[in-house]
């Protein structure tokens, strides 16, 4: 198993310093570069873990705090699980955090993440592969559409509000895109129906972007959180599988 290394690391953007965790092999040789967007929980033990996952598979991954105009990780404080009863308490503190999160503020930041990625070290020269959960898989469409020269391959797991009837509903920007997608939808999410689903397939599949769509049936929304009680280790498997998948023949 690759030894890896995960550190503490600041990433300068236009509103001023993103703080984040970089995990990647520890051989001291430079890899294809992910940039991971967390779920609404934010950067936390569980997350860290995932990124040093996906680093043994052989990535350098970045994890930014992307509420980092609110404070360091954690912007709220979390307990080590996280059950119905908390979570809807957590939400509701979270809940503007998150909209004042403006796609416009997102992208700027997206492109500072994706130009740290571009000058470290560890990671390797070239377009980067991206992975986003809950509101991370929106923001991971985001930057596939507005940075696209930078971006290969881009997965979004148990994300929600993927596309809807807002003007700037993340699909819309399928037109820009020219990276391979995936996305793993929870059939028991009320933030992504069918209807949205469909939606989306039919403005990825109209613009020619390269994509498949899964629903992950009995799986419900944040099923790859292992510190939450949404947690489905059947699902959470499976997610793993596709995403080294998609990012082993992109990058």
């Amino acid at each position: 198993m690759t030894t890896v290394r995960g550190t503490s690391v600041d990433v300068p953007v236009p509103d001023g310093v993103a703080d984040a965790h970089l995990a990647r092999p520890d051989d001291g040789a430079p890899h294809p570069a992910v940039l991971f967007y967390m779920d609404a929980f934010g950067l936390r033990p569980r997350l860290r873990e995932m990124a040093d996952r996906l680093a043994s598979a052989g990535y350098t991954v970045l994890v930014p705090n992307v509420f980092h105009r609110h404070g360091r990780a954690p912007v709220v404080d979390l307990p080590d699980f996280i059950d119905a009863d908390r979570r809807s308490e957590l939400f509701r503190r979270l809940g503007p955090i998150m909209r004042s999160l403006t796609p416009e503020a997102a992208m700027r930041d997206a492109g500072a993440y994706l130009r740290w990625l571009e000058t470290c070290p560890a990671a390797a020269g070239g377009p980067v592969g991206i992975t986003g959960y809950c509101m991370g898989a929106g923001l991971a469409l985001r930057t596939a559409g507005t940075h696209p020269a930078r971006v290969a391959a881009a997965a979004g797991f148990h994300g929600g509000r993927l596309a809807t009837d807002s003007p700037d509903s993340p699909h819309l920007l399928a037109g820009r895109i020219t990276a391979e997608l995936y996305f793993g939808h929870a059939d028991r999410d009320p933030s992504m129906p069918a209807g949205q689903i469909a939606r989306l397939d039919e403005a990825l599949t109209a613009a020619g972007v390269r994509h498949r769509s899964e629903v992950y049936a009995g799986a419900s929304h944040g099923f790859t959180q292992a510190d939450t009680a949404a947690y489905d280790a059947e699902a959470d498997a499976r997610h793993w599988r596709a995403l080294l998948d998609l990012l082993s023949r992109a990058l």
